[in-house]
Parts: C-alpha cells; sequence; structure tokens
C-alpha cells in the first residue's frame, strides 16, 4: 500500500481546462479523477508556467470571468504550485531540442524537468506529451483504480 505521503500527482493545463470547460470532451473523466484523487487523497502539484498557461488559454476560451476564477480557486486550494527554476528551464530547452520527432512545448519540457527533478512519476493529463516522454499518465479510458 503506497503511503499517503508518496501520493502525488502533477497536475498539467489539459486536465485543469477539462475541469473548468464542460465543453471540453474530456470533462466528465476530469471530473471523476479530481474526485477519485481527493477520496485517495493526493497530493496535486502543477508549476506556476502551468498557471500561466491555463489562465492564459482560459482567457482565451472562456473569457476574463473564467480565467480569474481558476485564479482564485487555485489559490485557495491545497494544491502545491513549484516554481520552475532557471535549472528547469535549461534542461527543459535541452529536452525540447534532444526530441526533435515530438512537438513538445516548452511548457511541457518544464513540467518534465520539475517532475523528475521532485521525483514524481505520475501526471493527471489529456496531453499526449506525458506519456510520450514516459510518465504514467492517467488516460481517459484508464480507470484511477488501476493506476
Amino acid at each position: 500500500m503506497e503511503s499517503i505521503r508518496h501520493r502525488r500527482v502533477f497536475v498539467d493545463s489539459s486536465a485543469y481546462l477539462a475541469l473548468l470547460d464542460r465543453q471540453d470532451n474530456n470533462h466528465s473523466q476530469a471530473t471523476a479523477v479530481v474526485r477519485w484523487l481527493a477520496a485517495e487523497r493526493f497530493r496535486q502539484i502543477t508549476t506556476n508556467v502551468l498557471v500561466i498557461e491555463t489562465h492564459s488559454l482560459l482567457l482565451s476560451r472562456m473569457g476574463l470571468r473564467q480565467a480569474s476564477q481558476f485564479l482564485h480557486e487555485i489559490d485557495a486550494s491545497n494544491t502545491v504550485i513549484v516554481r520552475a527554476r532557471f535549472a528547469d528551464e535549461e534542461y527543459a530547452k535541452k529536452i525540447v531540442f534532444r526530441y526533435q520527432d515530438k512537438d513538445f512545448s516548452l511548457a511541457d519540457a518544464i513540467s518534465f524537468a520539475v517532475m523528475e527533478r521532485l521525483g514524481l512519476a505520475r501526471a493527471f493529463a489529456f496531453d499526449r506529451h506525458f506519456a510520450q516522454y514516459g510518465f504514467s499518465v492517467l488516460a481517459p479510458d484508464v480507470h484511477p483504480r488501476n493506476w
């Protein structure tokens, strides 16, 4: 049995978008996953880069009110927001350059760098890049209990 202390999951902007946009194809799955993560007492971790990315995407897709609400909600939540370091950014650039056959964004690569630095193996994401890089991802067709 995994100890509560080790139940940590990295949350990508794709998960936040799916949760907040009821029109998103992954909304129902994301809602079920976030409930399960809370029930199983997983510590949710993201980065300042993904908070910025999510805010920007919400602003363009859903408007100012929803984008601002996201900022209020994440600040009030128990989500740990890890600041990307200069070393994370430099390592992320190396990832982008090394994987020329993938279309990893710099935000994706910074996420990978931070996950590696923190020893995180699991991501709550609807972005194929996390699995391509080798992380365990809760995909829409995988039940959380098998994760």
